[in-house]
């Protein structure tokens, strides 16, 4: 039975300075966050704010690269649109100065020079200078439209490595 008392009697003394230290814990211990800590946090909101500010930045500048990426891709595909109806008319044309030049040769073979197929040839070959002339600037077209996001990004100054120095993280990932 004494071995229980005094099991008893140590486990009153350790509740007892259990008790003081908390008492003394209780009167030491501030009213509010210590200094330090809310300078930590502040600063730690200021870095959040700045790379929160960064993002949107980006966010703003990538949104408005991607609406002239697909300006320049719309551009493009009307030209080529374009280029596709001008070839198809050189091809038109070219079928008719065929047709032409054959019903040409056949009057002259017969020593018949007549004078309404030598109009409808010179007709022909008119219109197919045109329509080459014509594929030749819509091909020229979409060749400088190739070129000129290269020549704009070889025109630009180049930007300067950003030297801000990264906000410290004292506390490691947070």
């Amino acid at each position: 039975m004494s071995d229980i008392e005094e099991l008893q009697r140590r486990i009153t003394a350790a509740m007892d300075q259990v008790a003081f230290g908390l008492e003394k814990l209780g009167t030491v211990a501030p009213a509010g966050p210590d200094p330090e800590t809310l300078r930590l946090l502040d600063e730690e909101r200021t870095a959040n704010a700045q790379l929160q500010e960064r993002v949107r930045g980006l966010r703003t500048k990538s949104d408005a690269e991607l609406a002239t990426l697909r300006m320049q891709i719309e551009e493009g595909d009307a030209r080529m649109a374009q280029l596709d109806i001008e070839l198809q008319r050189v091809r038109r044309a070219n079928a008719q100065l065929s047709v032409a030049c054959a019903a040409l040769r056949d009057a002259n073979a017969e020593g018949v020079g007549d004078a309404h197929l030598i109009n409808k040839s010179m007709l022909a070959e008119l219109e197919a200078l045109r329509a080459a002339r014509a594929a030749d600037v819509a091909e020229a077209s979409v060749i400088l439209a190739s070129l000129q996001p290269l020549v704009d990004a070889a025109n630009e100054p180049q930007p300067e490595p950003d030297t801000t120095p990264e906000p410290d993280n004292p506390q490691g990932d947070a």
